[in-house]
């Protein structure tokens, strides 16, 4: 089940042709995107989502996406979706063809929550740590960079999570090369230690995560502690929880990391979804 949407208020044949084969989204990756979790026909966080595309757009000095718009290919995507309860609704930008006018390609096209992502929620993952060839203060010093911005430039990320397959893995924890935590490829680490979350800071080049915006909330609401502060790769082993939490997968526990078995988070686990579902 497929639903493609396109900026201008019209619905689109999802196996026809839609991208110029000089659309430089295509040819260099350069362009945006969002992953936006619709659920019984809510989309999540999508203020945050599209306020994050914008983020990226400036980042990128891409025209200020069309809010209007977007919101517009959205409505039309949920609400002619026939398939399951919930949808992972992507949302594309692209700085349009080479040597064109200029026009932004743009769309929303929502397709089936893959089987895979909902077992991990469940059942957890494996994860090794990767270094992503970043330092502290890097993002600052070099913006030209992009770090933090949620480019379609996902090359490195494919290729670090085919890494951690071959090292007979589903997941990765990019870190810097003095060992602290970053992110995963598609994902927001969190790590918990009693009564804390925390998760590493926008600083070093990370992209802020909506979802983990959302368990933060509901856990402070709940009388936890929440903060964004440096992680050291080596401290996941001592602590009560990692977690990768991201829009489609929700709340998804680390129960391995670089082939150790970490401490059993599943109750914990469970106690963070929870957190994580009362704020819908």
């Amino acid at each position: 089940m497929r639903v493609l949407a396109l900026l201008d208020g019209t619905l689109a044949d999802p196996d026809a042709p839609l991208i110029r084969a000089d659309d430089l989204g295509l040819l260099r990756g350069d362009g945006i995107f969002e992953t936006v979790l619709v659920v019984d026909g809510r989309p999540r966080e999508l203020d945050p989502h599209l306020d994050r595309l914008a983020r990226s757009a400036a980042m990128l000095d891409l025209p200020e996406p069309d809010r209007a718009a977007f919101e517009r290919a959205v409505g039309l995507v949920v609400d002619n979706w026939t398939g399951g309860r919930e949808i992972a609704l992507k949302l594309v930008c692209t700085r349009g063809a080479e040597g064109g006018d200029g026009t932004p390609t743009g769309f929303a096209l929502g397709v089936e929550v893959p089987a895979k992502a909902i077992g991990q929620r469940v059942d957890g993952i494996a994860a090794v740590t990767l270094e992503r060839g970043v330092e502290p203060g890097l993002a600052e010093r070099a913006p030209w960079l992009l770090l933090g911005a949620k480019s379609l430039s996902y090359a490195v990320n494919m290729a670090s999570l085919r890494e951690a397959e071959r090292r007979g893995a589903a997941e990765v924890v990019f870190t810097t090369s003095t060992g602290s935590v970053l992110e995963g490829p598609t994902s927001t680490l969190v790590a918990a230690r009693g009564r804390t979350l925390t998760t590493p800071p926008a600083t070093l080049g990370v992209l802020p995560g909506t979802t983990q915006a959302a368990l933060f909330r509901a856990a402070a609401r709940a009388g936890w502690t929440t903060e964004v502060a440096p992680v050291q790769a080596d401290d996941l082993y001592a602590a009560d929880g990692v977690f990768l939490v991201s829009s489609v997968r929700k709340i998804t526990r680390v129960h391995t990391l670089d082939g150790k078995a970490l401490p059993d988070s599943a109750q914990l686990h469970g106690e963070l979804a929870d957190l994580y579902e009362s704020e819908y």
